[in-house]
């Protein structure tokens, strides 16, 4: 697709065999953009598990020689469950890090070289309404979520030199295979995150997917180092 706001821009998204990082890819392809997808499954450019030391750089290396650079990075691949902290084993919270926290720092800092020659250099990272609130059984998911907003401003202060910008989405209850198994064990979970939201109803991918899009283009050129909620006007309301 050669029209769109995106046209002649080169994407990476890991975690984008379904959810939101399937949903990214689709709609910065239909923006112009084109995409090289990753995840550890699915229907994908390439599968990768993102914890692998190395497996990131390769991807990267990939990614480039497949599209002939870089411009966007989209880091989705990600874990989440409920687990009390009560009976909580160190190898579930080194788990989830490795994913949701080391991995994303793995990509954002192998991808550098290749941004640093963009004109139009952009990291969205996957935070969550969880990097800036807590709950029970999150203690893991939280932390890590904290950690991603944490780096992607600090990688903003950095990259910024290089034009490049970095941002971090923190969705609220989004409809995902990830989301799905807690809202169908625990049906009153869903509905209290309906109920939370001011829109009165959960996220889609394609809510999250909008928002990275315009992440992307150059409407966004001037924001960097933030972290936005896309949460319905969830955490609004206490």
């Amino acid at each position: 697709m050669s029209a769109g706001r995106l046209a002649g821009r080169r994407a990476l998204i890991t975690g984008a065999g379904s959810g939101i990082g399937a949903a990214a890819a689709w709609r910065l392809a239909a923006d112009g953009a084109r995409v090289f997808t990753a995840d550890f499954k699915g229907a994908v450019d390439r599968q990768v598990d993102v914890t692998v030391p190395g497996a990131n750089a390769a991807l990267v290396t990939e990614a480039v020689e497949r599209l002939g650079g870089l411009d966007i990075v989209v880091p989705c691949a990600g874990v989440s469950a409920f687990h009390p902290l009560e009976g909580h084993d160190d190898a579930y919270f080194d788990m989830v890090m490795a994913v949701n926290v080391t991995a994303v720092f793995r990509l954002i800092r192998d991808c550098v070289p290749a941004l640093q020659l963009s004109a139009h250099g952009r990291i969205i990272t996957i935070g969550s309404t969880m990097a800036q609130f807590g709950d029970a059984g999150l203690v893991a998911y939280g932390t890590s979520k904290h950690a991603v907003l944490g780096m992607t401003r600090s990688v903003a202060v950095e990259l910024g030199q290089y034009g490049i910008t970095a941002n971090c989405l923190m969705p609220g209850a989004i409809e995902t295979p990830m989301t799905e198994p807690a809202f169908t064990q625990m049906p009153q979970f869903k509905t209290y995150w309906q109920n939370k939201a001011s829109l009165g109803r959960l996220g889609q991918p394609e809510d999250i997917a909008d928002v990275i899009a315009f992440l992307a283009s150059d409407d966004a050129r001037f924001m960097s180092g933030q972290g936005f909620f896309v949460d319905g006007g969830a955490m609004q309301r206490q």
